[in-house]
């Protein structure tokens, strides 16, 4: 029977080859490692909540005009807003711009047309039925995310299939 310790047996040349490169893994595994998250930006750690409230209204000509409420900056994280807002907008809609010192926009959503209300109800014979109003005066209440670099909130009616947009209010915030 040959020695298996012996430097001369080929097996014992593979053994140290495996034990050497076992070394060599758990020295790598166990060696500090690098994050690989991104650095998390001072909005993720302390997030703010805004909370706008306008009234909006149009006269016989069709002109629009929003009126300022009032406004809350809250400590919070908002929910998701999947069905809040939509994802684009069409003409009657409203866009809400968040934008920074130089007027850049940095985030935005679009709010159904708030002239337009569907009621849905049910009639004489106990089926549901919907009817659309067009309405005159309307309040807006919104709940954005507030960016750390936000200065301006803006919104602007959409007036095209292109979605362009007239600005009705800007509001500043500190």
């Amino acid at each position: 029977m040959k020695n298996l310790l012996s430097p001369n047996n080929p097996t014992y040349k593979n053994l140290n080859t495996v034990i050497l490169f076992l070394i060599v893994l758990l020295v790598i595994s166990c060696g500090p490692k690098k994050s690989i998250v991104q650095e998390e930006t001072i909005e993720e750690i302390y997030p703010k909540l805004l909370f706008l409230n306008y009234t909006i209204s149009k006269d016989k000509n069709d002109k629009k005009s929003i009126q300022f409420i009032n406004k809350i900056i809250a400590d919070g994280k908002a929910k998701s807003n999947s069905n809040k807002y939509i994802k684009t907008g069409t003409v009657g809609d409203l866009k809400c711009s968040q934008l920074d010192k130089d007027s850049i926009e940095i985030n935005h959503v679009f709010i159904k047309n708030p002239f337009i209300k569907t009621i849905e109800f049910v009639n004489d014979s106990l089926s549901f039925e919907s009817k659309r109003v067009v309405l005159n005066k309307a309040p807006i209440s919104l709940r954005l995310q507030l960016h750390s670099k936000t200065k301006l909130i803006v919104i602007s009616e959409i007036i095209d299939a292109l979605q362009n947009s007239k600005p009705l209010i800007t509001t500043k915030l500190n």
